[in-house]
């Protein structure tokens, strides 16, 4: 079966780079992206909405328009509004767009689908009013949408970034709500060296917590027993704080704790994951190159660990460079000579992680939440349902399926699978790797019945005509 060379899913930064140095080396490239403008979440409409909120949005996102300029290669079909929700052997893969369905053949296929922030269960996380932080920063470079008196709660550098963009956007939030503490900084010193490699991390964050504090949003660190309040939506954030009950009443909430690879597509495929300790995830298993066990199968970007959108993309041109040497394109040597810049780039943008995981830790009120604190939000699952479960023999988030319908949703366990996992294997004395994760089968995303009738069943050749 002819087609492209290369199917890259997802037009982030890796997505975007491996396209770009593929086609550069000679590949016919598709690339398929769910957004109808190149920039993945990080860099989200990057072309149009620089222009408008770029001083806002800062540096570190105008930056992306350089990745999107190197999609304007004959070699690369950059494939708009796509969903790709299944992939077969050979490779064919099917998605749908505007409202029918479709499909493209490669000889290998890069997954470039990045991260998604952890689920933050906790009382009132469903209400009205609360969403993600990433949601909020959504609306901002979207839409320009600032909310107002909101709060911003949960731990990590993502709320100070959202926070200082806020506050340059004239709205600063009512307050920072972290439940990351003192002790886990201290125990985070012990990466201090490998922090100051990434020292230009370390400084955009100091700077970021100097603009907040200078706009005197209030900052809680050490909170426990998180909540909101609210009727029919959010009216306030509670949580305690040194012995102390604290109250802020606000009209949004962001909630984040950290974000995790989105492994979906790999599962579906068969590649092997594994327990990373260090960020409380499961990760695909991939060589340096972000090749998986499955025979041309390839990962690049936060989808094999969260590094940040740099590193993201500097495993993007290393996933092409070797691709590009397998399909006779390049040699060993050029391969090499071109990859060793790549590599200590790789390994400078990588040194602070090791520091930023330890200092700010995913929220233990919310990998282990209340049994009455719904988890699987797509069938109103509770944690006590699932711990229910445990008590009944189950051991496993597949298992879940039989005794209730945790996972079984649109999100296919994408958003609860990882909560589900944690509380199983609490329950039973087991580890995340003996307790395991959701089987993912097509469609990964939902396909409407309409969708399937209207497919175009023919294939496209390496230039995108059909074949």
């Amino acid at each position: 079966m002819h087609g492209r060379d290369l199917a890259v899913i997802g037009a982030g930064p890796a997505g975007m780079a491996a396209a770009a140095k593929a086609a550069e080396l000679g590949l016919s490239v598709a690339l398929l992206d769910e957004q109808p403008n190149a920039g993945g979440q990080i860099y989200r409409d990057v072309d149009r909405v620089a222009a408008l909120r770029g001083d806002i949005l800062g540096k570190d996102y105008t930056d992306g328009a350089a990745l999107t300029a190197g999609l304007r290669h004959d070699r690369i079909n950059h494939i708009r509004s796509a969903v790709v929700w299944s992939i077969e052997d050979g490779f064919r893969l099917f998605y749908t767009k505007n409202g029918r369905g479709a499909q493209v053949a490669a000889g290998r296929v890069l997954l470039a689908t990045g991260a998604l922030e952890r689920p933050m269960p906790l009382p009132g996380w469903t209400l009205p009013g609360v969403m993600t932080a990433g949601a909020g920063q959504i609306l901002l470079k979207q839409s320009g949408v600032v909310a107002r008196n909101a709060v911003l709660a949960g731990s990590g550098p993502l709320l100070y970034l959202i926070a200082a963009q806020m506050v340059c956007a004239g709205k600063p939030p009512a307050a920072l709500v972290e439940t990351q503490t003192t002790g886990d900084m201290i125990g985070a010193m012990r990466h201090l060296n490998g922090a100051l490699r990434g020292w230009t991390y370390l400084v955009k964050g100091l700077k970021m917590l100097a603009m907040i504090s200078r706009a005197g949003v209030p900052r809680y660190t050490g909170a426990t027993g998180l909540a909101i309040d609210g009727g029919e939506r959010a009216e306030a954030v509670r949580f305690t704080r040194r012995g102390r009950t604290h109250r802020i009443v606000c009209d949004t909430v962001f909630l984040h704790h950290g974000v995790v690879p989105n492994t979906q597509a790999a599962r579906s495929l068969g590649v092997a994951h594994a327990w990373d300790a260090a960020q409380s995830c499961f990760v695909p298993s991939v060589d340096d190159w972000g090749q998986s066990d499955v025979p041309g199968i390839w990962i690049a970007g936060d989808g094999t660990g969260i590094g940040g959108a740099k590193a993201a993309e500097i495993a993007g041109r290393l996933a092409a460079l070797k691709i590009a040497e397998q399909m006779g394109r390049l040699t060993a040597s050029a391969r090499d000579a071109q990859a060793a810049p790549l590599r200590a780039s790789r390994s400078r943008e990588r040194a602070a992680r090791p520091f930023l995981d330890a200092a700010y830790p995913p929220y233990d009120g919310a990998i282990a939440p209340a049994d009455d604190t719904v988890v699987c939000r797509c069938e109103e699952v509770t944690a006590g349902e699932i711990r229910s479960y445990a008590k009944l023999g189950c051991l496993g988030p597949n298992q879940t399926k039989a005794f209730g319908r945790a996972g079984m949703g649109p999100c296919q366990g994408r958003y609860c699978g990882l909560t589900v996992t944690a509380l199983l294997a609490e329950a039973n004395g087991r580890t995340p790797d003996e307790t395991g994760h959701y089987r993912i089968r097509p469609p990964l995303k939902p396909v409407a019945l309409g969708e399937l009738a209207a497919m175009d069943n023919q294939t496209q050749d390496a230039v995108g005509r059909p074949i």
